[in-house]
């Protein structure tokens, strides 16, 4: 299956599963991915290494949101999301920060009634800057693909150190006013089977969302393609089966099939 990435600094509105009427915005290069994960099932496809690029600056972004935002109020459109995903992980972006600043001010004048959404791995809120950042947002979108550390692994390849035990106790920082979310799946990536679908994959996971307590949680699972072949949709039944799971918990939860 091909995979495919963002061409555009701004782009969309798209009809997301999970936000709505979309506008994206990538912070990232437009011709490869750029991310501390390489996850098996990500759409952008795997690492290219090599040389990044240079990454568009706070200027340039502000300008695109601002001109695509009053296109979008001259046509009477709505937006339900101005969302930061792209070919990557956004908080990678060195003036984050400052994006995100500027996007809640173009919001507030051009779109008040969109929410200001982040796709987030979540690996940079060792951070204390990128944690406030975060903060600023409505939606504060963080991964745990996993309540196994050798499952998580497996499945988000990251780059670098990554503790599964470390990761909860930083995302304890947002005293659960986050939304986590988690990609259901199954397959086989060189010659490994990985399936966080199984009951003790779900009963770890669920002991995270417990422990967390995120104000949402999404689950979902794959829709589009992937640059692992061998990889299979979680059921409809399954996916029903972990929502009443964490809605037992009194949690609210997404699912998208």
């Amino acid at each position: 299956m091909s995979t495919f990435l963002f061409h555009d600094l701004v782009y969309g509105p798209i009809k997301s599963r999970r936000l709505g009427n979309s506008l994206g915005i990538n912070l990232l290069p437009t011709e490869k991915k750029y991310c501390n994960f390489n996850c098996i099932y990500c759409e952008c496809g795997a690492n290219i290494p090599g040389h990044v690029g240079l990454l568009p600056g706070r200027a340039e972004i502000a300008a695109a949101l601002e001109k695509k935002l009053i296109h979008l109020k001259e046509k009477n459109e709505k937006v339900d999301s101005i969302t930061f995903a792209g070919n990557g992980e956004p908080t990678i972006h060195p003036d984050f920060h400052e994006v995100i600043s500027d996007t809640v001010n173009l919001r507030n004048k051009f779109s008040p009634d969109a929410k200001i959404s982040v796709l987030s791995n979540a690996t940079r809120i060792v951070n204390e800057n990128t944690v406030a950042t975060l903060k600023m947002i409505d939606n504060c979108i963080l991964k745990i693909d996993s309540g196994i550390e050798e499952t998580a692994k497996a499945i988000d390849r990251p780059v670098g150190n990554y503790s599964l035990k470390h990761q909860v106790e930083l995302l304890k920082q947002f005293d659960g006013n986050f939304v986590l979310q988690t990609m259901f799946l199954s397959g086989e990536v060189s010659g490994k089977k990985i399936d966080n679908t199984t009951t003790e994959e779900v009963s770890a996971w669920l002991k995270i969302v417990e422990e967390l307590r995120p104000k949402k949680v999404m689950i979902y699972t794959i829709a589009r393609d992937t640059p692992e072949k061998n990889l299979q949709k979680a059921s409809k039944e399954t996916l029903d089966n972990i929502q009443k799971k964490v809605q037992n918990l009194g949690i609210e939860i997404s699912v998208s099939y």
